[in-house]
């Protein structure tokens, strides 16, 4: 705890609020250096004692702790108040914030609030839907160093004053209610399995995170028993890789009605990008050579998100390679069909004025995922009859990335080089992609049938 004090010190009235139960809570609130501070009651008499030692301190000449808890030097080894679960997760992705992706920001901030709203005591005054808008709004650093709107202020304070203290995260019941919140969706159904997985890890980070305040001194889920889950990877349903036929008939679809994407979902079906990759790829990155096949030399990605999550306020900036750090490179193949597809769109269509191939058709920022993915229903409505087009034979642009990478392992490329050119690890890519590799059963099986008969 830093020893800087300050006697710059402002000490508000008590703030109350009536909720929708019936019962008031109060508030005392004060500012240290212009830094404020709050703290939440459940009585008057309560919160009033408080605000009258503070008073007290203040007129005595007392320093007060710049810093958390931004109390008096006398009262920081009393009881002070429990921070809440809400404060709790405040802090915590203010931490995360300064080295954390703008996507895995957003993410973090949508496993918060479940987690928040499941140690929620009492009704706000608004519904699930705003409620959820406005802790998002909390969870984001940048908007609320900036100062959030009223009404969202106002939501929050009801939230801060019906939200569970952080340290009772340690009761079992309490836990256990938690966990059962967010392994579910806001209309109650059970969330997806990777997004359960999701939110329990945040939720685990969140409560070592409380360990290092010193809210608990273990972590409260190593002390509880609860039903053990398993979360495999999700592997890759052969049902949606589209073969070597449908993949050039998908993209002469697309020369039809949306010429400037047809490069695009060739990058992805030819050499297995991201779709956040290839918004991103610049004529830098090509091949030398205009014809035949050659080497496409990755320097980033363009994820869609929006500005208010990332530190330029730009939507959609341009950041390292999924996985990698800032600076890393991935070489993958580009064969000639891709080369000349790619050359072609330099010459029809040219660049930004970054050099990318691929932008908005308004502002030229990030060709928008809304745009691609119109054009690609529409190919497959084209290509497919309804009934195909109906089922999951690929529903998603990224299942071109799928067909990519099913097509190497097929070929008989090393396994290592193909995780190493699709950007996995070779555990992931064995695990994703084991129901894809054709033929694997049968040839076991010949070589099953060749031991018995040696024998």
């Amino acid at each position: 705890m830093t020893d800087q004090v300050s006697y710059d010190v402002k000490i508000w009235a008590l703030k109350s609020r009536r909720h929708r139960s019936g019962k008031v809570s109060y508030r005392v609130r004060w500012t240290v250096a212009g830094r404020e501070f709050g703290a939440p009651f459940r009585t008057f008499k309560l919160a009033d004692n408080f605000r009258n030692d503070l008073i007290s301190a203040s007129k005595d000449g007392e320093g007060f702790l710049v810093d958390e808890p931004g109390l008096p030097t006398s009262m920081v080894h009393k009881e002070v108040p429990k921070p809440s679960a809400f404060a709790l997760a405040c802090a915590y992705i203010d931490m995360k914030w300064p080295d954390a992706s703008p996507k895995y920001r957003r993410s973090l901030a949508s496993s918060l609030t479940g987690i928040t709203v499941s140690m929620l005591q009492g009704e706000v005054t608004v519904d699930g839907k705003e409620l959820r808008k406005a802790l998002t709004q909390a969870f984001n650093k940048t908007l609320r160093d900036e100062g959030l709107p009223a009404d969202v202020a106002a939501v929050l304070d009801d939230v801060e004053d019906v939200c569970r203290h952080a340290n009772e995260f340690a009761d079992p019941d309490v836990l256990r209610s938690v966990l059962s919140g967010i392994d579910r969706n806001i209309n109650g159904s059970k969330a997806a399995p990777d997004t359960v997985r999701i939110r329990r890890v945040a939720l685990r980070d969140l409560l070592d995170y409380a360990v290092e305040r010193e809210v608990f001194d273990t972590n409260p889920l190593e002390e509880i028993k609860v039903k053990k889950r398993s979360y495999e990877i999700q592997e890759v349903d052969p049902g949606v890789v589209v073969n070597a036929i449908q993949g050039r008939m998908l993209l002469a679809a697309v020369r039809e009605t949306h010429p400037e994407l047809v490069a695009f979902f060739a990058l992805m079906y030819f050499a297995g990008l991201r779709p956040e990759e290839a918004a991103d790829l610049k004529r830098s990155n090509l091949p030398v050579s205009l014809e035949g096949a050659g080497w496409l030399t990755l320097e980033g990605a363009r994820p869609e998100v929006g500005g208010e999550w990332t530190d330029s306020g730009e939507a959609s900036e341009a950041g390292p390679l999924k996985h990698r750090n800032a600076g890393a490179r991935r070489r993958v193949p580009c064969a000639s069909e891709l080369t000349a597809l790619l050359y072609a769109h330099l010459v029809i269509f040219g660049t930004a004025p970054d050099g990318r191939l691929f932008r908005g058709v308004r502002n030229g920022g990030r060709l928008s995922s809304s745009v691609y993915g119109r054009a690609w229903a529409a190919a497959r409505a084209v290509v497919f009859t309804p009934e195909v087009a109906a089922g999951q034979l690929g529903k998603r642009p990224y299942d071109l990335r799928h067909a990519a990478v099913s097509t190497w392992l097929n070929n008989d490329v090393e396994p290592t080089r193909v995780a190493k050119w699709a950007g996995h690890s070779l555990t992931v890519l064995l695990r994703v992609y084991a129901k894809c590799r054709s033929g694997g059963e049968v040839s076991a099986l010949e070589k099953l049938e060749r031991a018995y008969s040696a024998t």
